[in-house]
Order: structure tokens, then C-alpha cells, then sequence
């Protein structure tokens, strides 16, 4: 038996005020907005802590971009670009010291790796 059919069936078996009940919930039905899909929750995201990786005390920046990269695997190196390489443009042209330099791209990888926690309701 179709929907329609079995609306009928039940609209018809019932009595006067069941009808008006059934008829005024039908409007309400029709006038609210429809109910946007019920999307799945994704089961949480684990994220690996980052490596423990020492640094070296004479450490060039190409270097502290390797360690950076072994210690922070899970991040999306593409993300960071824009930034770590502006300090490296900076300390090519103009010779910033390279500790402060490297201290930056520390802060860097450690707030995008703050942000993916906390993008994963950790």
C-alpha cells in the first residue's frame, strides 16, 4: 500500500476532531522549511603527539626545517609555506640571526599544530 493510500486509510478511521487534528498537522508539516540531511559524525581524529627531537646548538635553518618537519609529521607542510618561507626570504636578504629565525619557525609549526588539535575536539 502507497503512503498515500495509507493516509487516507487512517484519515478516514478517524473521527471529526482526530480529522481536524490530523488536517492542522499536515499544514504545519507543509509550511515548516525541510530539515537539512543528518550527516554522520566522524569518529574523532587521533593526533600523534610530535617527535621529541633535540635541538642542535649550531643548527642552520635548513636544518631546523628538517626537524621541524620529523617532529611535526602530521602537519600540512603547504599550510606553513607562505610563512616559513617569508622568514627565510627575510633572513637570506637582510641577515636576521638565525636563532631568532629559528625560534619563529618553532612558534609557527607549534600554533599549526595547536590549531589541528583543537580543529580535532582535542
Amino acid at each position: 500500500m502507497n503512503s498515500e493510500q495509507q493516509l487516507l486509510d487512517l484519515f478516514t478511521g478517524l473521527d471529526e476532531d482526530g480529522q481536524s487534528s490530523l488536517l492542522a498537522f499536515a499544514e504545519f508539516l507543509s509550511t515548516r522549511k525541510s530539515a537539512p540531511p543528518v550527516v554522520p559524525a566522524r569518529p574523532p581524529v587521533a593526533v600523534p603527539e610530535p617527535e621529541k627531537i633535540e635541538r642542535p646548538a649550531d643548527e642552520s635553518i635548513v636544518a631546523a626545517l628538517k626537524r621541524l618537519a620529523k617532529t611535526y609529521p602530521m602537519l600540512d607542510k603547504g599550510e606553513m609555506l607562505g610563512a616559513t618561507s617569508d622568514l627565510v626570504a627575510t633572513h637570506v636578504m637582510q641577515g636576521t640571526d638565525p636563532v631568532q629565525v629559528i625560534d619563529q619557525l618553532e612558534m609557527i609549526f607549534a600554533e599549526h599544530y595547536s590549531k589541528l588539535l583543537k580543529s580535532t575536539g582535542r
